[in-house]
């Protein structure tokens, strides 16, 4: 009696799971069977790779892997799986998808517009709403390219808020190292990003005004590359509440600018946009221009600031580095003419080492992971078929980490950038063709004037240098960096130290008789 029992309880569990296993293949398979259903009688096949379930796709294993702190492991795994050729069918954020991962395909993919159009998730057209940008033609992508590059790309223009960038950074970092208590690196780094941005784009550099839109920015920022679920509870619907908060609070600033504009007079990005009237009779009204603003601030402050925080990361686990880094900022310094104290672009264009550390971090992070488009038609890519509709996504983050172009790509190595013949489209952090980034210049910008004053006078002491890291929607510890950023002191013929927050010290070498006179009020000092 026992072992027959035994014998249904086994033959019952063994159907269950044999049952469960047909339907689960049947189900996954449903995706595959429908797009190769539909393209049966085309010359060329989908590319290899797979589509994942009904409706949701490949999502879940994306979501896994870029949580987790692997997002090198998604792709990986599906080149490993399926061989290198450079281009793989999935289906993400809701569309069925052609990964490319080959420079040259990727190239040819951004710099043809009229085979491949501008074209991102759901859920990012909805959480930054303006329809228009998406639809602009070239012409009127031309001319808002031209409006923003006359601000964010010119050299003199530039020349013209280095020293606002300047005070800036340099406040942040003094009230950073003045504090009792460990600060979210990341989140400060946004603050500082904000104050940039929102004071060339905006006119404003109301601290209030800003401390009030940067949770809604971060909101929204989270909402870019998620499922577009639209209820309570879900990153979706917190994007969508906060870009209505950010229309709320950014109105009443374009209608003052409105009114004060006198004579063609532009100081900013809000006042040139407000003039704009192409020859075709196109002018943006106010809620247009509200949406272009939160758009661009958006796109301009998130990655600026996720590149300062990788780049201390970056120097504080590589000291060999930072002391490098440090050695070419000294000598800088000491090349400084008469009594100038500020920073100019002289100056910035012999940050040799520096650019090459940006340069790398922007390389072995890769703030964007993808780029997205969408085909205008049926396309044939290396005998593969990427039907007219499809996503095209440019995986950026996986040329970037690719050992055909780059030698140890998981080191980070600035010196790799000292005879390393770039072979075209195999570095492109900002993107190419059309869509270029016309704010690459201010953001680089912003991070050399941060990291040389940092270099020289603060280091960084993470509390939790082992955090996890979590790459939606981008790369950063899971804590925000929690760290004190301390400053470095250094008084000649005396031992560098570490002057913590709440010290105050005055540091004497009375080198007649070799005494160090130390008087220290509330001390705490810590040789380096």
């Amino acid at each position: 009696m026992d072992t027959q029992y035994c014998f249904w309880i086994s033959a019952t569990l063994f159907s269950l799971f044999a049952s469960y296993f047909c339907v689960n293949n049947f189900v996954w398979r449903l995706n595959e069977w429908y797009y190769n259903l539909k393209q049966r009688n085309k010359e060329y096949p989908l590319p290899p790779g797979d589509l994942g379930w009904p409706f949701i796709g490949n999502m879940l294993t994306f979501v896994k892997h870029f949580s987790s702190g692997h997002p090198d492991s998604f792709i990986n795994n599906i080149v490993s799986k399926y061989g290198r050729t450079g281009i793989y069918k999935s289906h993400l954020f809701g569309s069925p998808s052609a990964i490319i991962c080959d420079a040259d395909l990727i190239m040819s993919v951004l710099t043809d517009d009229e085979t491949y159009k501008f074209s991102y998730p759901k859920s990012t057209v909805e959480v930054l709403k303006y329809k228009r940008y998406w639809n602009f033609s070239r012409k009127e992508h031309m001319l808002f390219r031209r409006i923003i590059s006359s601000l964010t790309m010119n050299n003199n223009s530039l020349e013209n808020y280095l020293s606002s960038i300047e005070d800036i950074m340099i406040e942040f970092l003094e009230d950073f190292s003045s504090m009792n208590h460990p600060i979210e690196l990341l989140k400060e780094m946004k603050n500082i990003s904000f104050k940039v941005i929102v004071g060339i784009f905006m006119g404003s550099s109301d601290q209030q005004f800003i401390t009030k839109i940067g949770n809604s920015f971060t909101h929204m920022h989270s909402a870019l590359f998620c499922m577009p679920i639209n209820l309570p509870g879900f990153a979706f619907r917190r994007g969508l509440i906060a870009r209505e908060k950010l229309a709320k609070l950014v109105k009443p600033i374009v209608k003052e600018r409105r009114l004060m504009i006198r004579n063609g007079d532009k100081k900013n990005l809000l006042d040139i946009l407000l003039q704009v009237n192409d020859e075709d009779g196109w002018k943006p009204d106010d809620d247009d221009i509200i949406q272009m603003l939160i758009a661009m601030v958006l796109a301009g402050h998130e990655t600026t600031a996720h590149g300062m925080m990788w780049s201390i990361i970056y120097l504080t686990q590589n000291p060999h580095i930072m002391k490098k880094a440090k050695e070419e900022q000294e000598e800088i310094m000491k090349a400084r003419h008469g009594t100038n104290k500020r920073l100019c672009f002289e100056e910035i264009k012999k940050m040799v080492y520096l650019s090459q550390i940006i340069d790398e971090m922007l390389r072995h992070i890769s703030l964007t992971f993808a780029l997205f488009r969408e085909t205008t038609r049926d396309v044939n890519i290396n005998g593969y078929l990427i039907p007219k509709g499809w996503k095209v996504l440019p995986w950026l983050k996986a040329m970037h980490k690719d050992p055909t172009y780059y030698s140890n790509p998981d080191e980070f190595n600035p010196s790799r950038w000292n005879d390393h013949n770039t072979k075209n489209g195999t570095f492109i952090p900002f993107g190419v063709g059309s869509r270029f980034c016309p704010g690459n210049n201010l953001a680089k910008i912003e991070i050399y004037v941060f990291l040389h004053y940092f270099i020289l006078n603060y280091k960084l002491e993470r509390v939790n240098p082992d955090c996890p890291i979590t790459c939606l929607p981008a790369p950063m510890p899971i804590d925000n960096c929690l760290a004190k950023v301390i400053k470095v002191i250094e008084s000649e013929g005396c031992i560098p130290s570490v002057v913590r927050v709440g010290v105050i010290a005055l540091i004497c070498n009375t080198r007649g008789d070799e005494r160090l006179l130390l008087l220290i009020v509330d001390y705490s000092v810590v040789e380096l």
